[in-house]
């Protein structure tokens, strides 16, 4: 698959020291994936939940951070729309990303 952006992980990780090996595990296994559906994604990440338009909400260190992305199986594309703590997940609208 192909993520865009890198770059929104890096930053995030700059800030969160303690989330970087978890995210870029998370990266190395969605890049190396080839999913065709829901079912396929599901096999690498078992707690991803569909929210709706083509978001996924993944869950990461346990839970303790969560990333918001758009998955398009049929261009092989993941979006990164947001990453932030579970509190900070708690205070978006995931339809639109925007802070409640």
């Amino acid at each position: 698959m192909v993520i865009i952006s890198k770059k929104t992980i890096n930053e995030f990780c700059q800030k969160h020291t303690d989330a970087t090996k978890a995210l870029q595990q998370w990266y190395k296994t969605v890049s190396k994936a080839n999913w065709n559906s829901f079912a396929d994604l599901k096999k690498d990440f078992g707690s991803t939940d569909f929210v709706g338009e083509n978001r996924y909400v993944f869950n990461i260190k346990g839970n303790h951070y969560r990333i918001v992305a758009l998955v398009f199986f049929s261009v092989r594309t993941v979006y990164i729309k947001f990453i932030g703590t579970h509190e900070d997940y708690n205070r978006i609208d995931v339809r639109t990303i925007d802070i409640k």
